[in-house]
């Protein structure tokens, strides 16, 4: 019996070998044209489990010709982080690049994360972080700033047949053909699981049926996946619920998210922004409410922060509702962008020199509270338009 794991088996070795990730790979792409110029770059990998992101690392690391170091901020602390700063350094005297692939990243807090930023700097190591969680919220701004974020998708069910027949072939597995196309619905994007499953049902017997899946994965689709489409279906729903005004819908899908583990600062964020976005200045005491709501989840944690979560959101789900500032900011941006070019009016600028002054500048301006001038503010061209309902 091999004890390697099937996906293990499987991992491809190449950059051509990876599948599913069109959008970062092949010509033109970003990590193939990381590896044209053998220049090792920072990377921050985001994307759901069983994507490739451990995988791509160690391509990566095999192209560049660096020393791989593989650990997990899991189960890593201080001590493991000076031990592959030592080594780097070994490294760095033998003229060897030094790759440091950091699984779940985002597990690392702010301090640990603080320790890779002057070997970075420094070039001692090519960081290339792991995580499953959106970077600009769990990375710090000076590591995301020396990085670059490549987006990992999940695989669809194209991709996911294509490496289950790959296994298949390479196992010699006998499967029927409506148990292979289960297998690839059960995935959920996920080429681990997928492989996990088949491995699985392969020892149960042979050939597959859909009822040996069924027992191998668990015999049903799960309910609730926080990286697949429920994840987004119900967030859509609680949202759509507070916007209608549903206080009994809004708490039913919040506890369906509470309840399956969802992030309960992804829920606080998403109401932060419908505060300022479906509320605004119907209820203005609404941000402050939602914001409020966010920083109580991250101190106080769960269980408890499911109590915190229900009472901001019937407060949003009962606020009176509008769109203005929303609708406004969204007009301002399209124009902003249609004008950009515009100048500034001459009586809207600084003149802090002579010469500025005899040219017009900032000319009739009074520093005085409330002073308003018998002028446009905005340019020449655009002066008439009307962004806000009520100006």
């Amino acid at each position: 019996m091999n004890r390697v794991p099937l996906a293990e088996r499987m991992r491809p070795q190449t950059l051509k070998e990876v599948v599913g990730q069109e959008k970062i790979i092949g010509e033109g792409k970003i990590l193939t044209e990381i590896v044209k110029k053998k220049e090792p770059v920072n990377l921050i990998f985001w994307g759901p489990p069983g994507t490739g992101k451990t995988t791509l690392a160690r391509i990566l690391a095999k192209e560049f010709k660096a020393d791989f170091i593989e650990i997990s901020a899991v189960t890593s602390g201080k001590k493991d982080i000076e031990l592959v700063i030592e080594r780097a350094k070994q490294n760095w005297n033998l003229k060897i690049r030094t790759v440091l692939f950091v699984d779940e990243i985002h597990r690392f807090n702010k301090a640990q994360q603080d320790a890779f930023l002057p070997h970075v700097e420094s070039g001692l190591i090519t960081l290339i972080g792991a995580t499953t969680e959106n970077p600009s919220f769990e990375v710090i701004s000076p590591l995301l700033s020396r990085s670059r974020v490549v987006v990992v998708s999940p695989l669809d069910k194209k991709s996911i047949l294509k490496v289950l027949k790959s296994a298949i072939k390479s196992e010699n597995i006998k499967i029927e053909k409506n148990a292979l196309d289960y297998l690839a619905e059960l995935s959920g994007g996920d080429a681990r699981s997928a492989l996990g499953d088949l491995e699985l049902a392969a020892s149960l017997a042979q050939p597959i049926t859909r009822e040996t899946v069924e027992e191998a994965a668990g015999k049903k689709l799960p309910g609730y996946d926080k990286k697949g489409d429920h994840h987004y279906d119900n967030i859509s729903a609680f949202i759509k619920s507070m916007r209608g005004s549903d206080v009994d819908a809004a708490l039913y899908y919040l506890a369906r998210m509470v309840s399956s583990g969802e992030d309960p600062k992804f829920i606080a964020r998403r109401m932060v922004i419908f505060a300022s976005e479906d509320i605004g200045l119907a209820g203005n005491g609404a941000l402050a409410l939602a914001t409020a709501c966010f920083g109580a989840v991250e101190r106080v944690g769960m269980p408890e922060s499911g109590l915190i979560l229900a009472h901001a959101t019937v407060a949003l789900a009962l606020s009176k509702k509008s769109r203005a500032t929303t609708d406004a900011w969204y007009k301002a941006l399209d124009l902003a962008k249609k004008s950009m070019n515009e100048p500034v009016p001459t009586h809207l600028r600084n003149a802090p020199t002579k010469l500025m002054k005899d040219l017009g500048f900032g000319k009739g301006q009074k520093w005085e509270a409330g002073f308003h001038l018998d002028k446009s503010y905005l340019p020449d061209s655009i002066k008439n338009q009307k962004i806000w309902p009520q100006s």
